[in-house]
């Protein structure tokens, strides 16, 4: 039974999640809950999908906005981790194809203590990505490139010190639609999927067993019980706070929480060409992105522990003055200011306290014996001309020895790897992971409920979800830009402005024949009409409650199309306040709370 999936039919999801029995109900609507959920319903699972907030409006909003192949991985030869990572990412290229976009990637290299790379090694990693994510079209092959010509490419990059880059390919990202997306497509295949409802309490049978959750509608604050045979806790970096809820378990915290800054300037203020990847030459064992995007530029991220609010972590004066040094001294006529900041966001990651198997973003400081390295890239080579198996790289890496090893554990050195766990009692817990790896979790969380139901009796035969595309990915994979161009050519068939058409496809995908076609409502008042029809949508078929949820969320005005944001931002309040027939007082609270978060991205606090 397909469900709709808007305000005017919350109350009636309500009443479906009081007085149905559920196979599977997920806690936590970030991308990890999302991948779980569209997978479940697409295998015939009745299943349900709570947050307590918006969706997406932890984590999963607060990426570096990339499907990160995570070539990093590569200066200690995780073959295995970069392998799983670019395979990932070709996956949801295929299932999400209107989302990931091509990114080309510019990875300067100076001489300056521990360096991630140097010229040579950079060569053999950037070689062995390639290979491993199957790259051999010549326009995104990588490439080695001279000082003079990434000075040509990037002019205002510090030419001190400069000994060269390498060119390779990445992917930039819409974290939240990727989300959304996710979730739209599991109520099309039958999932309840609400907003604003907290988990209170994980229930039991007589028995011990988990049979569902207790749960309250954050709106109404009505509390009601919601059945199931399986409860998941998938709520990122509050995973530990669900398992306080079950009283059956122990409450070992297993999560490391740690905080990822991103900060927005105008391109004219940092006018970068490609997206870039750096050492920060602070010798902290992290790299900085710079990322184009829109009219803007943006840039981070920091990676420190976090210990405070998990819903709302703030960015202090100390997380801006890192960012801006590193910047400052990247690009030395720069010279970007507090003031400079257009928006900013915060994200907590929600990291696996014990486990350290691989690193993220600088790690563990770990050297290969000048032996152990020069086998690995002989054995590398050989790979890359098809004289070696993967199974020969793998065991020289393994083999390799390892010098000057700091046991320290920083929070840049924690796994990004995941968890699934079946606590005792029943609840399932998957915790960890990072967002490019959202499927192949998602994956291995059914593959473990699809024994559990086994030892019922019944029997779950689950999709093949790395062909199972998302709801908006209805397009060749093979042929996107082409696919891309035909939808735009509609809009414009349709009476829609290039500008306007290009918008509606490229955040909305297939779906935007559904916009297209509603050309012909009334538009709501000082709204051009495709941004009116994006409202509607957002509202009528995405569970957009709030002006934050719309203008955060759903869309990136709040982050990267600020200038526009300020033109429309009554004219939306208003519209909304008329579909969801808000009274004055209403009206005001939504439209203070909008500025409030306006004032929070922009920086109000430290200005």
């Amino acid at each position: 039974m397909r469900h709709l999936f808007g305000y005017k039919q919350r109350y009636q999801l309500i009443e479906i999640l009081k007085n149905e029995r559920f196979d599977l109900v997920i806690i936590g609507g970030g991308i990890t809950g999302a991948g779980v959920a569209l997978q479940a319903a697409a295998s015939g699972l009745r299943t349900a999908l709570i947050d307590m907030q918006d969706f997406s409006e932890g984590t999963s909003s607060r990426s570096t906005k990339l499907v990160h192949g995570g070539i990093r991985y590569l200066k200690q030869f995780d073959v295995e981790v970069v392998s799983d990572t670019v395979r990932e990412r070709a996956i949801i290229q295929k299932i999400a194809p209107h989302i990931p976009r091509a990114a080309p990637m510019l990875l300067p290299v100076y001489d300056e203590p521990e360096t991630t790379f140097t010229m040579f090694s950079l060569k053999v990693a950037m070689d062995l990505y390639d290979q491993l994510a199957g790259i051999s079209n010549n326009r995104y092959r990588n490439s080695l490139l001279t000082k003079e010509e990434v000075l040509e490419r990037e002019p205002h990059l510090q030419s001190e010190n400069l000994l060269g880059a390498g060119a390779y390919l990445d992917y930039q990202n819409n974290d939240s639609r990727l989300v959304i997306e996710n979730i739209k497509q599991a109520v099309e295949d039958g999932a309840v999927a609400v907003s604003r409802v907290k988990a209170s309490q994980i229930l039991h049978d007589e028995l011990g067993r988990v049979n569902g959750v207790l749960a309250k509608d954050e709106l109404t604050k009505e509390e009601f019980t919601i059945q199931a045979d399986f409860v998941m806790n998938a709520a990122g970096p509050w995973v530990d706070e669900v398992r306080k809820l079950d009283h059956a378990i122990s409450h070992t915290p297993q999560m490391r929480p740690t905080k990822g800054v991103h900060l927005v300037v105008d391109k004219e203020k940092l006018n970068v060409t490609h997206a870039t990847y750096f050492d920060t030459d602070k010798q902290d064992g992290r790299m900085i992105f710079v990322i184009p995007r829109e009219s803007k530029t943006y840039f981070g991220t920091t990676d420190t522990d976090y210990h405070g609010d998990l819903k709302q972590p703030k960015i202090t004066q100390e997380d801006v003055n890192y960012l801006l040094e590193i910047i400052n001294n990247r690009y030395p006529k720069a010279n970007i200011t507090l003031g400079d900041i257009e928006a900013s966001w915060a994200g907590i990651r929600p990291l696996i306290a014990n486990n350290k198997d691989s690193v993220y973003n600088g790690g563990q400081k770990k050297n290969l014996s000048d032996d152990s390295f020069t086998k690995i890239v002989k054995t590398v080579e050989k790979f890359l001309e098809n004289h070696a198996s993967r199974e020969e790289v793998e065991k020289v890496i393994h083999e390799a020895e390892i010098i000057g090893e700091n046991t320290a554990i920083n929070p840049s050195a924690i796994s990004r790897g995941s968890d699934l766990t079946v606590e005792e009692g029943g609840l399932l817990t998957l915790a960890g992971g990072k967002l490019t790896d959202y499927r192949l979790m998602a994956k291995g969380a059914m593959e473990k409920i699809t024994e559990l139901f086994a030892q019922k009796g019944k029997v779950v035969e689950l999709i093949d979800s790395s062909k199972y595309p998302v709801s908006g990915g209805k397009l060749d994979p093979e042929m996107v830009e082409e696919e891309i161009k035909k939808l735009i050519d509609i809009g414009v068939s349709e009476g829609f402005e290039k500008d306007e058409a290009k918008f509606i496809v490229e955040l909305y995908g297939s779906n935007a024949i559904v916009i297209f076609s509603d050309r012909r409502r009334k538009p709501f008042p000082r709204l051009s009409m495709s941004e009116s029809l994006s409202l509607r949508y957002a509202l009528e078929k995405e569970m957009v409650l709030t002006p934050v949820d719309y203008f955060m969320r759903r869309t990136n005005y709040l982050l990267f199309m600020s200038d526009r944001l300020n033109v429309i931002k009554h004219p939306v309040v208003d519209a909304m306040a008329e579909y969801f027939e808000w009274d004055s007082s209403t009206k005001e609270k939504h439209l203070t709370e909008l500025d409030k978060q306006i004032a929070e991205t922009e920086l109000a606090y430290l200005k």
